[in-house]
């Protein structure tokens, strides 16, 4: 069954860019925003994360932490943050058992093949962990928004 607003955000656990363990419960107490996006240094996901990073003292201000999810390993992860400046963890889920969590490893379909993949869907998570906002129709350009207004 899919998560919906008001439900318990899953406990989830991985590791960052940097091998560190991240976990839900880190986060008790604070506002979340998670993103699920596909893949590093595509165009879409690199917008995604740069609108984050760019209104990142609003989100801050406005209380919340925020943390990436791909697919992609820790190195690629360290690299995208390198290249763009990304002032928050990305969590590497090499085996997709976040996303399995979350409902966003999903069938795709794109020229009438059909594949495996990221939903990008952003969750977030109030200071209780329930789900106040599910985002699966995302604006790469202007994400922030979204999940401020």
């Amino acid at each position: 069954m899919a998560l919906q607003v008001g439900d318990k955000a899953p406990a989830f656990e991985g590791i960052d860019q940097d091998s560190n363990p991240i976990k839900l419960s880190d986060f008790s107490g604070k506002k979340l925003v998670l993103y699920f996006y596909p893949k590093d240094n595509t165009p879409g996901c690199t917008a995604q994360s740069c609108n984050l990073r760019d209104n990142y003292d609003a989100l801050l201000k406005a209380g919340y932490a925020v943390v990436g999810i791909s697919s992609d390993s820790p190195k690629k992860h360290q690299n995208f943050i390198a290249k763009y400046e990304l002032p928050f963890p990305l969590i590497a889920d090499e085996d997709k058992s976040i996303h399995e969590q979350f409902g966003t490893w999903v069938e795709k379909s794109m020229y009438g093949r059909t594949y495996m993949g990221t939903a990008r869907t952003t969750f977030v998570i109030n200071e209780s962990g329930v789900i106040d906002e599910i985002i699966a129709k995302v604006k790469t350009k202007d994400h922030t928004a979204q999940i401020l207004d």
